[in-house]
């Protein structure tokens, strides 16, 4: 998909050391990469929104959390508990540490996520990418801007989606990406993701292969995405074992919720804004599913709030023209079709990377894919997301 048109020339994106000033307050953002945590860390964020924030946990589109309303906390504070808990690892490469992997990824791949990030964090050149830039190890529903995808003959490097021809072992896959992200910073003159760059793929894919002495393989192919990660209900892993995926209703997760997740080992965010529960044994699956259930986190991939999202709206942000998750409760039932995204404004902050049903708060009212709604609200949405 093509990058939405840039609205400033400031690199803006918020993290757990540079908050940002929302209208509820000051708001943080810990990266998950490859969405990955733990029960106790999550146990250490809900504390800190409780004492601190609203008390709950917002779920983004590239599986990391926020922290809102932050107006009793102390930044220096704030760091030296995310750091003890193994959630700031850097303080000067916080904001690039954005990768992404798919929810149930082999302990191989997840090894390579972990791998990066260290590697990643250990580099000061790569601080000054923008937060934006995204890498990805693993088909992912997002356009990477750097991604290593397993192939055939190792792991295939996709620029913006982009097959060049370049293959490297697992090995090398770190030594690829990063040596690639240095590629953009000299390639980048101001851009802030890879597509952004007049023939990107191909100029950082050049600089790649002249670094790390390699040549393109002739077989090249447009590797599309990932499929959307919106898993729900039991899931037979590759390796036998089990997980249980639930939504977390508009992506966002109070303390009551999040209470039922705190003894979990691993716990994994997806970017449709949902949690899974990964390496159960076959007898534990049913326990946890119906402790998610009765938590009020859906695990029917019928529930109505099935691929449902929604930005944060007023009060949260100033910019929103409605409290579009009250709307969105309201308005909510069961469709099947598309996902639908609900947002303030015309900025559409949160909307999913693939093809869906955008409902915008407008001054005089919302529209559907940009059409006015004469009749009721809910009925409109979801013929929409049918098609």
């Amino acid at each position: 998909m093509p990058h939405p048109i840039r609205q400033s020339e400031t690199d803006a994106c918020p993290g757990a050391l540079r908050l940002h000033a929302a209208a509820d307050g000051p708001l943080a953002r810990v990266r998950l990469p490859g969405g990955m945590l733990t029960g106790a860390q999550l146990a250490e964020l809900i504390a800190i929104a409780t004492e601190w924030g609203d008390g709950g946990l917002e779920l983004t589109s590239r599986a990391n959390l926020q922290l809102r309303a932050l107006t009793r906390a102390n930044p220096a504070f704030l760091a030296a508990r995310l750091h003890a808990a193994g959630l700031l690892p850097s303080q000067t490469h916080e904001v690039v540490r954005n990768i992404a992997a798919p929810p149930l990824a082999p302990e191989p791949l997840r090894t390579l996520v972990r791998s990066l990030d260290e590697a990643l964090c250990a580099d000061p050149a790569l601080a000054v990418l923008p937060g934006r830039f995204l890498f990805a190890l693993g088909r992912v529903p997002l356009t990477a801007d750097l991604a290593a995808v397993p192939a055939s003959d190792g792991f295939a490097v996709l620029l913006t989606g982009h097959d060049e021809g370049l293959r490297v072992p697992a090995d090398r896959v770190v030594e690829a990406l990063l040596t690639g992200a240095h590629a953009f910073l000299a390639e980048r003159d101001g851009a802030w993701r890879l597509a952004e760059i007049p023939d990107g793929p191909s100029r950082i894919a050049a600089r790649i292969s002249a670094s790390l002495s390699m040549t393109p393989s002739s077989g090249r192919s447009e590797i599309s995405d990932g499929a959307a990660d919106s898993l729900v209900g039991v899931i037979e892993q590759e390796d036998g074992r089990m997980a249980v995926g639930a939504i977390v209703p508009l992506g966002r997760l109070t303390g009551v919720q999040a209470k039922v997740l705190l003894d979990a080992p691993r716990l994994v965010l997806t970017t449709a804004r949902g949690v899974v529960v990964p390496d159960l044994a076959p007898e534990a699956a049913a326990g946890w599913l119906a402790a998610l259930s009765e938590a009020g986190l859906p695990v029917e991939a019928d529930s109505r709030w099935s691929g449902v999202t929604a930005c944060a709206g007023r009060p949260g942000c100033a910019k929103s023209l409605a409290d579009v998750r009250a709307d969105a409760l309201e308005a909510t039932r069961h469709s099947d079709g598309l996902p639908v995204h609900w947002v303030g404004c015309g900025r559409g902050c949160g909307s999913p990377s693939g093809a869906h049903v955008r409902v915008e708060a407008t001054p005089e009212g919302y529209l559907v894919d940009g059409v006015g709604v004469g009749g009721d609200l809910g009925d409109a949405v979801s013929a929409a997301r049918r098609g």
